[in-house]
């Protein structure tokens, strides 16, 4: 779907709220700016959430229609980048519960922050088995707001924006999230240990059984 956008951008109202209204021309030259910038990594969330590289390039382009549509929504042009993950999130969670599954591609990418977590090390790392069957263990909503901080880089206040909630609940959420991911890290782990360990008895036991009488 190709948009009908504008190069000048001069029709975008610069400070403050947004022009009440719809209008075609700075929505048009707005969303344009914004899908130049962010399309690449609201691509990567969706297709995180969804594991699906067709249909994340549709809810993709299918945000930025929604973006365009809703341009007058938003409220300070400066958080266009919270207001684009919010409506990503809501077409990954549409798609998401009419598909009744949850899966996710653990991150393979690289973090801004200075210091990053435990969490984001864990992705970092590649623990795709761990990772993925733990992140799948966990509440819907702890998963995504881990993913949007975690992975996306997302600030608290943009977390809270994007998921509808206050500062406050939302870093309760991010905590919880954390230990929950842990928790069900942890799990897996043990679970993995003890097939080896199972697997190591079955071969140690098989030899045995095959080994020539003298």
């Amino acid at each position: 779907m190709a948009f009908d956008l504008v190069a000048d951008h001069a029709a975008i109202r610069p400070a403050g709220r947004v022009v009440s209204g719809w209008d075609e021309t700075a929505a048009g030259a707005f969303v344009e700016e914004l899908f130049g910038r962010h399309h690449g990594e609201i691509y990567a969330y969706l297709l995180r959430m969804v594991r699906d590289p067709e249909l994340a390039s549709d809810l993709a382009q299918d945000a930025f229609v929604k973006a365009y549509r809703n341009y007058d929504t938003l409220e300070k042009p400066e958080n266009a980048r919270a207001w684009l993950y919010q409506i990503a999130h809501r077409v990954a969670l549409d798609e998401l519960r009419r598909r009744k599954i949850i899966r996710f591609i653990p991150w393979t990418g690289e973090h801004r922050g200075a210091a990053p977590s435990a969490e984001h090390i864990a992705m970092e790392l590649r623990l795709s088995g761990d990772l993925a069957r733990a992140l799948d263990k966990i509440p819907e909503r702890q998963r995504a707001a881990l993913l949007l901080a975690e992975v996306h880089d997302l600030t608290g206040l943009e977390l809270a924006a994007v998921l509808g909630v206050s500062h406050v609940a939302a870093r309760a959420l991010l905590t919880r999230a954390r230990e929950s991911l842990r928790q069900a890290l942890t799990v897996e782990r043990e679970a993995d240990a003890a097939e080896e360990a199972a697997t190591a008895l079955r071969v140690e036991n098989s030899g045995t059984r095959q080994a020539p009488h003298r």
